[in-house]
């Protein structure tokens, strides 16, 4: 199964499994029946979530089969929940490359204005670039986008974009995959351009950078004040077990002050 998954991933682009997949891992899910893990997002249960990633990157008890959340989706639902409004006030929000297992359940939600853009993605509403995003400034009271930045060409001027279509006191969730945790200082090169290149650079054929231990500050250059929640490091043992949550995984929750 992680040889299958990780395949699917390497090589189907990303708008086709979007489009593809939801029908044929929840076929999936009926052989993963069970009630050791539950996903707090669809609150399905199951003996274990399937795994997801690449090779032998590839990790075990990862994807929920029913609402296709990964880890740090979970852990993002449950930081909704736990440390924000979101499930409360009224908010206008702007989703970035909207993941599939968010939209729905988003968009049933009567507080918000509920608004998803990618640049390619089937599943969003608006078609953009995110190095300009096309709504004025003081637009959103929220913006997600998890999973983006390392795929962009620059990654400041997106923050600061992001931060332009926030409302003085908006605030977003701007989540990036870390690699190598000892780094300190994020690593690109824009003379790596090949996938293969990429992979090995970068982790990914389609990520142009690496973050290191300074993407908050490079947030900051975007106009973000930026908290570093370790949120998930004070939940409760069984509770990552039971969510299969990523236990070290911080939160990137970045504000805009004026």
């Amino acid at each position: 199964m992680k040889k299958l998954i990780g395949l699917l991933i390497r090589y189907v682009p990303r708008k086709y499994l979007q489009m593809l997949s939801p029908l044929g891992l929840k076929a999936l899910g009926f052989f993963y029946k069970g009630d050791a893990v539950q996903c707090p997002i669809c609150e399905k249960k199951y003996k274990q979530f399937l795994p997801y990633g690449r090779g032998d990157s590839a990790r075990a008890n990862a994807l929920c089969p029913s609402c296709l959340s990964l880890e740090r989706h979970r852990l993002i639902w449950l930081y909704l929940k736990e440390k924000t409004p979101f499930f409360t006030d009224s908010l206008k929000v702007l989703h970035i490359a909207p993941e599939a297992c968010f939209i729905t359940r988003f968009q049933k939600m009567k507080n918000l204005d509920y608004v998803t853009a990618d640049i390619e993605s089937p599943l969003a509403q608006v078609k953009m670039d995110i190095h300009d995003i096309p709504f004025e400034e003081k637009t959103f009271e929220v913006v997600f986008c998890n999973h983006v930045l390392e795929h962009v060409a620059d990654d400041i001027r997106a923050a600061s974009e992001m931060h332009r279509v926030l409302k003085p006191g908006g605030w977003a969730i701007l989540q990036v995959p870390f690699f190598k945790e000892e780094m300190e200082v994020t690593y690109e090169d824009a003379n790596i351009t090949t996938p293969t290149e990429r992979f090995k650079a970068f982790g990914q054929e389609d990520h142009v950078r690496m973050y290191g231990r300074d993407y908050a500050k490079r947030l900051a250059k975007g106009g973000f004040e930026v908290k570093e929640d370790d949120f998930a490091r004070h939940l409760p043992p069984e509770l990552i077990q039971k969510h299969a949550l990523p236990a070290n995984e911080v939160i990137y929750f970045a504000y805009k002050n004026n």
